[in-house]
């Protein structure tokens, strides 16, 4: 199988397999024990602690661990509102295609009396900073605003976001899971409050993430019952997992530039090869974007026929975000920049690795115009547009 759904999750790479054994049957101790087993584990988490940190340009001690991205989003959203509530502040700036970890919060959020400001991001899904600013007011207890899109993989101008917030008193928060390991980010230059990124993203394993929350930013306790993470989240830490995220972290920063000059080799070719479809569309700007995405519109079709027809030829791709993979709804990603409904479902994400191929390129460029040809056959709106019924919409 040749595997281009790499914004869903990765393989994780040997290095770090290699990596996350000895934690499991050697250095096996529980950091909170105070025996020599228990303290020699925590060693290896502070260790691993101060060695992601490095990688982000942060501090140790402003790095906490989760199992996740979506529960990072979970806490610093919640921290953000409990210090805003306490200020008489419930007022909170996000964008209209955010992840769903920060959506279906931030509706919790409005049950509880805050009001929620969705910025527009536009034809290019990139949000203007002029409009991050204006929408700020006096009651503002948050912004947050995703580092780069996980469905078409525009990166937003987060250090100007993050200087405007600065000025402004306000925290922000960037949900960073599609960033991080894959675009270079450092969160003192950015001006970020809080980060959330998970491991399996960026060839880590899964079920394991981290949550930068700047010194001086409000973070309350998330999981209670015992006093890990600096008693902000109980729980007995997930080392193995931990160390193997810190590794690929490690690996990532130093392999960027090397892998994303051939990531936006393969990317550009998709794009410039699948374009010669007729009535095709790219979404999302093509130059603020991750090296390794790829989204592209097909007018006439339906995107789970075309991932089904794909994966019979061997080709492991999505429409969108892996979370709502069960949905008959087009995606709100694409939705938020103005495409159609009928358009919206007729899309289709490529995102790429270190591990994918010039021969899963060229075979993907061969694979995708025959099943989109072969759709569009058997498709009755396809049918009314090419007799004219109906007029193309792309």
């Amino acid at each position: 199988m040749i595997y281009l759904d790499n914004a869903s999750t990765t393989r994780v790479s040997p290095e770090v397999i290699v990596a996350m054994r000895p934690y499991w049957d050697e250095i096996y101790g529980n950091c909170s024990s105070l025996h020599d087993m228990g303290q020699r584990a925590k060693e290896h988490l502070e260790d691993a602690r101060n060695r992601i940190a490095k990688c982000l340009g942060a501090e140790s001690d402003e790095i906490y661990f989760t199992s996740g991205g979506s529960e990072s989003d979970n806490w610093a959203i919640d921290s953000a509102c409990k210090y805003g509530a306490m200020r008489n502040k419930k007022h909170i700036i996000t964008t209209a295609f955010e992840h769903h970890a920060i959506l279906h919060t931030l509706k919790e959020k409005e049950k509880q009396g805050f009001t929620i400001t969705y910025l527009p991001v536009y034809e290019n899904g990139i949000v203007k900073v002029a409009d991050v600013e204006k929408a700020i007011t006096e009651e503002t207890c948050l912004v947050t605003i995703m580092y780069a899109n996980n469905e078409i993989g525009t990166i937003q101008p987060i250090a100007e976001i993050g200087n405007i917030c600065a000025k402004h008193g306000v925290v922000f928060h960037t949900d960073a899971v599609q960033a991080v390991g894959h675009i270079p980010i450092n969160v003192k230059a950015d001006k970020i409050s809080m980060l959330s990124l998970s491991a399996h993203k960026f060839h880590g394993p899964k079920g394991v993430g981290m949550l930068f929350c700047k010194k001086g930013s409000p973070l309350f306790p998330f999981v209670h019952g015992g006093g890990q993470e600096r008693n902000r989240r109980a729980g007995t830490e997930n080392l193995p997992g931990i160390m193997g995220m810190c590794v690929a972290l490690e690996s990532a920063t130093k392999d960027m530039a090397k892998v994303n000059d051939r990531l936006i080799e393969y990317r550009d070719k998709l794009f410039t090869e699948l374009s010669k479809i007729p009535h095709s569309k790219i979404n999302g700007d093509t130059i603020s974007r991750l090296p390794g995405n790829f989204n592209m519109s097909f007018e006439g079709i339906e995107g789970e026929s075309l991932l089904l027809m794909l994966n019979d030829m061997d080709i492991c791709a999505s429409s969108g975000s892996a979370c709502t993979s069960g949905s008959l709804d087009p995606s709100h990603v694409l939705l938020a920049i103005g495409l159609p409904h009928e358009i919206a479902h007729g899309s289709l994400r490529l995102t790429l690795s270190k591990y994918t191929t010039i021969e899963d390129i060229n075979h993907a460029i061969e694979s995708v115009p025959k099943v989109v040809a072969h759709l569009r056959k058997f498709s009755p709106v396809w049918d009314e547009m090419e007799k004219g019924v109906i007029k193309h919409v792309i």
